[in-house]
C-alpha cells in the first residue's frame, strides 16, 4: 500500500504550498498552515524556513504571514507554455460573461481536484463570490468539478467515488448517490447544474473542455445568484456554455499540434 502523501518530506512541502496558495490573497500564518495540513507546527515551521531559503515561499516582514515565493513564479512561467490555456480562454470567458451577465470561470483538473485559473466578472450587480482564481475544490464539488467528473470513464469515476468521502466537509448532498445522480443528469444534457449546493442562493453551471486525447481536462462555468438561474433560463445558459467549451476544445487541440 502506498504511503499517504504527508508521510514524505516532498508530500508535506507540496501540501504546504497548496495551503499557502489557497490563502494567497491575505497570506497564512504558521499556525493556520499547521491546522490546514494536519502537520505539527514545529514541522511546518522547519519546512517553511527551508522552502524560504530556496525562494519557494516568502514571508511578509510586517504581518509574519507566508506567501508563495518568487522561484515558483519563475518555474511556473516556464511550465505555462505547456499547461496554460488562459490566453485561449480569455476571449471566450469575456464573451460568456457579456452574453449572460454572469461571472465566467476557467478551471483545470489537477489529480482529484479542480483549480480555478481565470475569471471574468459579469455585469449583473448581484454576484456569487464562491469561486475565485486559485481556489481548489474536489471533483464532483461545484460545477467545474462535476462537469469534468461526469465525462471521465466509468472505471475512474467508480474508483474516485470509492476512495473519497465528500459528505463530512461538503454536506449530505455530496453523497455518492447524490453525485451519481448529477453525473447522469450532466451526461443527458451535456452541461451540469449546481443548485446552491455549496452556498445558499449561489448557483453554478459548467461544461467540460477536452484535450487532444479527448480527456476532460478543463471546464468553463458560470456562477450567479439563484434568481438568474431560473428553470426557463438554464437551457440557454447551457447552450452557451457548450458552444464556448466546444470552441475552446478546438482551440486547445489546434494549439498543441
Amino acid at each position: 500500500m502506498a504511503a499517504p502523501p504527508h508521510c514524505t518530506v516532498l508530500g508535506r512541502a507540496a501540501a504546504l504550498l497548496r495551503a499557502i496558495a489557497d490563502g494567497e490573497q491575505d497570506g497564512s500564518t504558521t499556525t493556520q498552515l499547521a491546522r490546514e495540513t494536519s502537520l505539527a507546527r514545529p514541522t511546518v515551521h522547519r519546512l517553511l524556513e527551508s522552502m524560504s531559503e530556496e525562494g519557494l515561499v516568502d514571508r511578509d516582514h510586517k504581518s509574519g504571514r507566508w506567501l508563495l515565493g518568487p522561484e515558483l513564479y519563475l518555474l511556473g512561467s516556464l511550465a505555462a507554455a505547456r499547461y496554460d490555456i488562459t490566453s485561449l480562454a480569455r476571449p471566450l470567458l469575456r464573451d460568456l460573461s457579456r452574453r449572460t451577465g454572469e461571472s465566467a470561470f476557467l478551471s483545470r483538473r489537477r489529480a482529484d481536484e479542480t483549480v480555478c485559473l481565470a475569471s471574468e466578472e459579469g455585469s449583473f450587480p448581484l454576484r456569487s463570490h464562491v469561486l475565485h482564481v486559485g481556489i481548489r475544490l474536489p471533483l464532483g464539488v461545484a460545477s467545474a468539478g462535476l462537469a469534468i467528473l461526469s465525462h471521465l470513464p466509468e472505471r475512474e469515476i467508480d474508483e474516485y467515488l470509492g476512495r473519497v468521502d465528500l459528505v463530512d466537509r461538503w454536506g449530505p448532498e455530496h453523497s455518492r448517490t447524490g453525485i451519481e445522480e448529477r453525473i447522469a443528469a450532466t451526461r443527458d444534457s451535456g452541461y451540469c447544474v449546481n443548485p446552491a449546493l455549496l452556498v445558499e442562493g449561489s448557483w453554478g453551471m459548467g461544461a467540460a473542455v477536452f484535450n487532444e486525447r479527448d480527456e476532460p481536462e478543463w471546464a468553463l462555468s458560470l456562477t450567479g445568484v439563484e434568481t438568474r438561474f431560473a428553470e426557463h433560463r438554464r437551457p440557454e445558459l447551457g447552450r452557451l456554455l457548450l458552444e464556448q467549451s466546444h470552441l475552446l476544445t478546438r482551440a486547445v487541440r489546434g494549439h498543441h499540434r
